[in-house]
């Protein structure tokens, strides 16, 4: 499918389904397609990230994956609120890139595109990049020092894996690019490749605990992912309205297998295997998180899957996690150097 063709599903989404919907503000494009020409062929394993805005002061629940006219879908609900300001919309990292370029979906109030017009011009002045970039940087700092060592091992993992992984988006920020979710550990690389720190890429596998893992041994993860995510899958499907609603019960559904598993395959076969890690752990723990809740004995009968794949990573236990998490904390004023040595060299930074 052409990025073109599932930007016009999305709009016949938010047509249909969207702008009838009481508190209805607009919509807008946000994501890894942003900017990408219309006739460029999206990949079976991406999808269309889209963000309804509301008025209600909180946001409805997440719809997220769902297939519509042939294309996958990712569907956000945001309170108005949050856009409310525009410098708080510009010091945002995960805001700011959807408002670079004119990426409106739909805007009955005309504010949406107000808001484009007021941080277009300003997003790559450099004191704004700045503030992105020490946005991404307190979230590693905020949320590593949040894990509570008496959640659930799964719970555990997932607060500690994504601030580790939220290094990255430092980088991709200062370098003005988009601060993928799935994808964030390859494209770090490519930054780094460019602006000259490769040594950076393989310090920030590190931190993950992937920089020495080999292929066969990523690909056995992913196998045993997959058999953990169609139970999940399964386990969601029978139990229809009555399963447990996560943020991301949408990510583990049939229709989401070919972004989780196929590809988290296409990057280990194309040699990016340690790249590719950060999803595989992040899905099998997404995947417990359901069975925990909506099938427990699977949870069980499954977990030692999932901790013979963090155990890789070298974690076993909550210390082990809390020693790591120190050690990225240690490692950020390292980071913050590069991220300062990217934005300097970076040409389309201004001022």
């Amino acid at each position: 499918m052409k990025v073109g063709d599932a930007r016009a599903a999305a709009n016949d989404w938010v047509t249909r389904y969207a702008r009838p919907r009481p508190g209805f503000a607009g919509a807008y494009f946000t994501g890894s397609t942003v900017g990408v020409p219309g006739e460029a062929e999206l990949p079976a394993s991406s999808d269309v990230d889209v963000v309804v805005v509301t008025t209600d002061d909180q946001a409805p629940p997440k719809p997220g994956k769902l297939l519509h006219d042939g294309a996958l879908l990712e569907i956000t609900y945001l309170p108005w609120a949050e856009l409310a300001f525009p410098d708080d919309v510009l010091t945002s990292y995960h805001l700011a890139g959807g408002f670079r370029t004119d990426a409106v979906i739909d805007d009955p109030t005309g504010r949406l595109r107000e808001l484009h017009a007021y941080v277009a011009p300003r997003f790559a002045r450099r004191a704004w990049v700045r503030r992105r970039c020490e946005d991404a940087r307190h979230r590693v700092e905020t949320r590593l020092a949040a894990v509570d060592p008496a959640a659930p091992f799964h719970e555990q993992v997932l607060s500690w894996l994504f601030p580790t992984g939220v290094t990255c988006h430092v980088l991709l920020v200062a370098a003005l690019r988009n601060p993928t979710v799935r994808l964030r550990y390859r494209a770090a690389r490519d930054v780094l490749t460019e602006y000259g720190h490769p040594g950076t890429h393989e310090d920030l596998l590190a931190l993950l605990g992937c920089e020495r893992l080999p292929a066969d041994r990523v690909r056995q993860q992913l196998w045993e992912l997959a058999v953990t995510f169609d139970a999940a899958a399964a386990a969601g499907a029978a139990l229809g309205p009555a399963r447990t609603p996560f943020f991301f019960s949408s990510d583990i559904t049939p229709g989401a297998r070919p972004i989780a598993i196929d590809g988290s395959q296409a990057l280990i076969e194309s040699g990016d295997h340690r790249e590719a890690v950060f999803w595989i752990i992040a899905t099998f723990a997404r995947c417990h998180a359901i069975l925990s809740a909506d099938a427990p004995e699977l949870h069980e009968a499954r977990m030692p899957a999932f901790r013979s794949a963090v155990a890789d990573l070298g974690i076993a236990s909550t210390r082990d996690l809390h020693e790591r998490a120190g050690e990225v904390v240690h490692y950020l004023p390292r980071l913050w150097r590069t991220a300062e040595d990217v934005m300097a060299a970076n040409p389309a930074i201004t001022g």
